[in-house]
């Protein structure tokens, strides 16, 4: 292989991006004739057919590293590993979502991309997304054969070499290398460089990412569900098996019980109806997510006084009265000493509430809306509520 080629093609791709400079030398170049073009793995190895180098030339060949080391740092084969099992199935497919992801940004910054490359155009599609968003505008593949590698659509290829075998990068550098970049990418924009929409967005989210709520409001009720399923008492409802050794005896057996949830819906004045009719949803459908059926669920709506308590299944069974002033404590009193009492309290609000001044005999969680809520008490388990999309 002309390696002297390949070698000036990275430099010149890292002189002409230098904010990728990095990324680009962490890449650990691995010769083979079964790799169609270039193409990586998920532990920074680059494999690079020979015949490839020789037909393109130094600027082709740089545009060709910066596409390859951009599906690393935008991590697309752990993200095609969350895709659903029907494009999962369909690698090509995946592949060809993820070029479009990054060939926008790179043509649309003079790349000399070699052949036909695949951008969103190619299929109708919208440029600046993700590749997520584009899969189900992409047919599925019969002969298209576009193959970047593991590292990029997360199924493992026969010129993968074994771990081990050649240098590596490992998650945690990988990591490092990706903060790197991104660090880079903000302060070349703040020496007035130019960097495509894309690359700006990348660092961003890297730099501040941001959480979502639902994700985070799932794990805290998980665990908490996962706490109160875990609890275990004595029950002469179904015997214990151990009975049948001692005949004149019977003995209790231990029950797990299904956890009972809360959900104490602030309906002041200073709450929108809009922005409570969407918490109200995402929320049933967080409990729907984490295995807690609509009949263990009792929902209140609570302004100053507790104006409907009522269980529900569906969100269109839900009526929120209220409208006056703010005082949740009422609220959470109301549901604890209903029956079955419950394990969990949501509280939905935007903060603007006092809150009990000890811990209750219940786990609480404050899904905090609006753009600046006061924050509850630190025996409180806050979930901002709308922070990401």
């Amino acid at each position: 292989m002309n390696r002297a080629k390949l070698l000036a093609a990275r430099l010149r791709a890292s002189e002409d991006r230098p904010y990728l400079a990095s990324a680009l030398f962490a890449l650990t170049i691995v010769p083979t004739e079964h790799v169609p073009t270039m193409g990586v793995d998920r532990h920074w190895r680059c494999y690079v057919n020979p015949s490839f180098v020789d037909e393109h030339a130094v600027p082709e060949l740089a545009a060709v590293w910066i596409h390859e080391v951009s599906h690393l740092l935008r991590e697309h084969h752990r993200r095609a590993e969350n895709l659903p099992a029907e494009y999962r199935a369909d690698p090509y497919r995946v592949n060809l979502a993820q070029d479009c992801e990054i060939n926008d940004d790179l043509v649309a910054d003079g790349l000399p991309l070699p052949g036909s490359p695949a951008l969103p155009a190619t299929f109708a599609l919208a440029p600046g997304r993700l590749f997520e968003q584009y899969l189900p505008g992409i047919p599925p593949t019969r002969s298209t054969r576009v193959n970047c590698g593991s590292g990029a659509h997360g199924v493992a290829q026969l010129w993968d070499v074994p771990p081990g075998a050649v240098a590596s990068v490992s998650p945690t550098e990988a990591g490092s290398l990706r903060r790197l970049t991104a660090s880079r990418i903000r302060d070349h924009l703040r020496r007035r460089g130019h960097v495509p929409a894309g690359w700006q967005r990348w660092a961003q989210a890297v730099l501040e990412p941001t959480v979502d709520w639902r994700q985070v409001l799932a794990g805290s009720v998980r665990r908490a569900v996962g706490s109160a399923a875990g609890a275990v008492d004595y029950s002469y409802r179904r015997p214990s098996r151990r009975s049948a050794s001692q005949p004149r005896v019977v003995l209790p057996s231990l029950r797990r019980p299904l956890p009972a949830i809360a959900v104490v819906i602030d309906t002041s004045e200073s709450m929108s109806e809009d922005d409570l009719a969407d918490a109200v949803a995402e929320v049933v459908g967080v409990l729907r997510g984490v295995g807690v059926s609509g009949n263990r669920v009792t929902v209140l709506a609570c302004d100053a006084a507790v104006h409907v308590a009522q269980r529900v299944s569906t969100v269109e069974q839900l009526t929120l009265a209220g409208g006056g002033g703010t005082d949740l404590r009422v609220g959470i009193a109301a549901a604890l000493a209903g029956t079955p009492r419950p394990d969990i309290v949501i509280v939905l609000t935007d903060g603007a509430t006092p809150w009990p001044e000890t811990p209750v005999a219940a786990r609480v969680i404050a899904g905090l809306i609006g753009a600046t809520p006061p924050p509850p008490p630190p025996w409180i388990e806050a979930v901002r509520i709308g922070d990401a999309a």
